[in-house]
This record gives C-alpha cells, structure tokens and sequence, in this order.
C-alpha cells in the first residue's frame, strides 16, 4: 500500500487502488482520539470523496484495539507536529468530521474493530456504513455512566440503526456489549475470529470497489438524502439519483459483462 501524505504521527493513511485504509494510530493510549488524529480522520474523509478513483474506505485501529474513545486532554490539547497544526486550522469543524458527524464520505466505509470499540469508537462505528468485528471485541457507549453526553451524534443515530429498545439499552445504562450482543441488536454485520477482522473488512471492500462507483455513491446518498421524507418525496430523490445512473456508460458496461461473462470494468462515467 501507498501512504498517503495526508496522515498524521496518530492516523495513517494508505490507498491500495480503489481502497484507501485509515489507521488510527495510538496504540499506547488504545488509540483514544487526539486532536492528531482527528485532523488525520478528517482528511482522509475529504480525500475518498474527492479523489474519483476512490471508491471505498476502510477504517481500523493499530495493533489490536480499534478505538477506546475521546482522550479529552489530547483532544483538547494541539498537535505538536506544524503541519498538522496547519491544517488543524485549515478544516473547520474538524473534531466533528473526523469523527463522521459532518460532511460524511460520499463513498462507503468499512469498520474493522479488534478489542476495544468504545465510548467515541463506537460513535465512530456508528458513522460506518459496514462493521465488520472480532469476536472478542468490547462495545459501549459509556458516557450517560460518566455524566456526559454522545456528541458524535449517537444519541440520534442508533435509534435509527437498530430497534429502539436496542438503542436505549445502550445509550441509557453506559454498559459494555460483545460483538455477540451487537449482532443480535444489528448494530454490527459480521463477527469474525480475532485477528481477521481487517481482512474481512478488506475483502468486503474488494467486492464493493468491484461494483459500478457511480451505482454505489447513488445508492448511499439516496439513503441519507431521503431520511425522515414521506416515501412519495423519496422515491422522487431516489429517481433524480438513479435515472443517471441508469443511463451512464458504466451501466452499459455492466450488461455487456454480464452477457461475455467477464468482470466488469467500470471507470466511473
């Protein structure tokens, strides 16, 4: 993989063709959020949106633990690298998009958790598209135990997520989950064995990358574009977005791969 000038001394940035990997790493700390790797996160996100030949990311931690939440000293506390200071002050917002609240990919990411996902890195989690986690991993969204409130935006996205009495469960009582648990609440899509969760994660994204980009960011922002519409006001949405798609060369490319029994090659137009 290529490593990409964008990543930070806290977030590693790599792209291997259409799949770009970010690693938060802080392995000492469980990869706690700093102020470093948010500006990491956040770039990487406008990256795999801007860059056209991106097509998927995948999201994971270094050495064994995904994310064990806001480090509230580092986070509050600047980079000491300038040049991550530099862009601290170029991004906006940049707690908030680094930790998918804002200005979300326009493409698709996938979550691979190892160990600890709690706390922030579950409202990262919750910002993923797909959720790929080992089979001893720990989930939890702990802040109503500490007095303290989900800012990543939780509080209004696992109600829509998973049932309500799931969400609550969690949200309300601060505890601990297995990725068992979260599997049977749908707040996750596989649980592997410990030590493959990244590469599932990666072959997931292999069969994502493999599908028409322009079909697949459709498909997302349908969704995010029409949450809470009357399904009237949506299927307007859905039509505006899909009807191009429809009609794009990748779409003709498609049949005619289909029909000679090869794989597709989709360039995205």
């Amino acid at each position: 993989m290529e490593l990409l000038p964008i990543s930070t001394p806290h977030c590693r940035v790599e792209r291997d063709g259409h799949v770009v990997v970010v690693t938060m790493n802080r392995p000492e700390a469980r990869n706690a959020l700093s102020s470093d790797m948010l500006v990491g996160l956040a770039s990487a996100w406008a990256y795999v949106s801007e860059e056209a030949g991106v097509r998927v990311a995948v999201l994971t931690g270094a050495e064994g633990t995904f994310c064990a939440g806001a480090d509230l000293k580092a986070m509050g506390t600047p980079s000491t690298d300038p040049d991550v200071q530099a862009r601290a002050a170029r991004i906006p917002n940049f707690h908030w998009k680094g930790l998918l609240r804002e200005d979300m990919p326009a493409k698709p990411v996938v979550c691979a958790v190892e160990g600890y996902a709690v706390a922030g890195g579950t409202e990262l989690l919750v910002g993923t598209d797909l959720r790929i986690v080992a089979e001893s991993a720990t989930l939890g969204l702990f802040e109503a135990k500490r007095a303290l409130f989900p800012m990543g935006g939780s509080a209004v996205r696992l109600p829509r997520q998973i049932p309500y009495c799931h969400a609550m469960d969690l949200l309300l009582t601060g505890r601990s989950i297995t990725a068992a648990e979260a599997l049977a609440m749908g707040l996750v899509n596989r649980v592997v064995p410990d030590g493959q969760a990244l590469a599932t994660a990666l072959e997931v994204a292999a069969d994502i990358a493999a599908s028409g980009p322009l079909a697949v960011q459709a498909i997302l922002r349908t969704y995010r574009d029409t949450l809470g519409m009357p399904e009237a006001e949506a299927l307007k949405v859905s039509d505006d977005l899909g009807w191009p798609v429809i009609g794009s060369a990748d779409a003709r490319e498609g049949t005619r791969a289909f029909k000679e029994k090869r794989p597709a090659r989709y360039e995205g137009r």
